[in-house]
């Protein structure tokens, strides 16, 4: 049988995880390790960390809706989620209002939602959703208000503990690793 980190996890998160359909992030400082870069001319710039993008690819390819909610205009954080092929949302003042719009619009209940986030713009929407998550490095009044704290820091792979977690407790991680390797289902190639 092969290794399951799910029991790496307390029951009440895998509970929780197990009945997420949509994911909504924030961007700086979970998505990004939180500095805003600008040159000369004044344009933004932000690093997106590779696995945290395919994390997101992988939720959304198993059925699991996912958006960007963040509360800066960024036009790189609409063309990162333009890439990965998930909805963004930026310049959102009033983020609780923005997730339970996009609840309501794909028909999900606020407890099959989960929030990531790392300060206090986030801390709206933590107790009205199924599962709250913080980067490692969150700010303390968020990172202490949340379900469940990742051991990477944002822009890190944060996300991506975060996908993988969902992915395992909903059971798409074996299909995906499958999918991935051609592995049969006793462990040797298809």
């Amino acid at each position: 049988m092969p290794y399951s980190h799910l029991n790496d996890y307390p029951a009440d998160i895998r509970e929780r995880a197990g009945r997420i359909r949509l994911v909504c992030f924030d961007v700086d400082g979970t998505l990004t390790d939180g500095h805003l870069g600008f040159d000369s001319e004044g344009r933004e710039f932000k690093a997106f960390h590779v696995h945290d993008g395919m994390g997101l690819v992988m939720l959304r390819k198993s059925g699991i809706a996912v958006a960007f909610v963040t509360a800066r205009a960024s036009a790189v954080a609409e063309q990162r989620a333009d890439e990965l092929g998930v909805e963004a949302h930026t310049g959102v003042k009033d983020k609780l209002a923005c997730v339970r719009e996009i609840a309501a619009r794909l028909g999900i209940g606020l407890d099959e939602v989960a929030f990531m986030g790392d300060d206090l713009p986030d801390l709206k929407v933590m107790p009205h959703v199924g599962l709250s998550a913080a980067p490692a490095n969150a700010h303390p009044w968020t990172r202490e208000r949340v379900h469940w704290r990742t051991c990477a820091a944002g822009g890190h792979g944060a996300a991506r503990e975060f996908c993988d977690l969902l992915l395992a407790a909903q059971g798409h991680a074996e299909t995906l690793l499958h999918d991935l390797t051609g592995a049969g289902g006793d462990g040797t190639r298809a």
